[in-house]
């Protein structure tokens, strides 16, 4: 018995040795991009884009959601904070880092279906997937998705930037 955990042992100790080696030629790849490790305290936060809805603050941690590739963002919303019903040309991973957040699916808010995901909740979305969301209380949520982002709501009467 002991002879076999050992040999074990040793077979994924040179699997993951093997593996190892491997992985410093895909990390160069060009195409995955560079590292990027951000703190807490390194967060930049600005004002969110004009198609979303007044006081939401949103910080870029990785890539450039403006553009094809992968990002990484981070949404910051105030208690009482709501987006009308919308969809997405790209799917999306949502992760509540604080707070909580409402999800509703469908073309009308209906608070009373609205599922609340928790701080370290998660939630995948996919494309052209109508859904809404608001808080109630301050939340931070963690988006990762391709670019280009969109936002494209199912009345054009609640598009913030068409009010500008």
């Amino acid at each position: 018995m002991m002879k076999e955990h050992s040999s074990q042992f040793l077979r994924l100790s040179v699997a993951l040795l093997a593996l190892g080696a491997a992985v410093p030629a895909v990390a160069e790849d060009a195409a995955m991009g560079e590292m990027a490790m951000v703190n807490p305290s390194d967060i930049k936060w600005s004002d969110a884009p004009a198609s979303m809805p007044k006081g939401a603050k949103v910080a870029v941690l990785y890539g450039d959601p403006g553009k094809d590739g992968p990002f990484v963002i981070r949404l910051k919303m105030p208690a009482g904070y709501k987006i009308p019903p919308h969809w997405h040309t790209q799917s999306e991973d949502l992760t509540v880092i604080s707070g909580a957040l409402y999800l509703g699916e469908g073309d009308m808010v209906d608070m009373k279906k609205a599922h609340a995901l928790k701080a370290g909740g998660f939630h995948y979305l996919p494309g052209k997937a109508h859904h809404y969301a608001f808080t109630k209380t301050p939340t931070v949520v963690q988006v990762s998705s391709t670019g280009p982002i969109d936002i494209n709501y199912i009345d054009p009467k609640d598009d913030p930037a068409a009010k500008q």
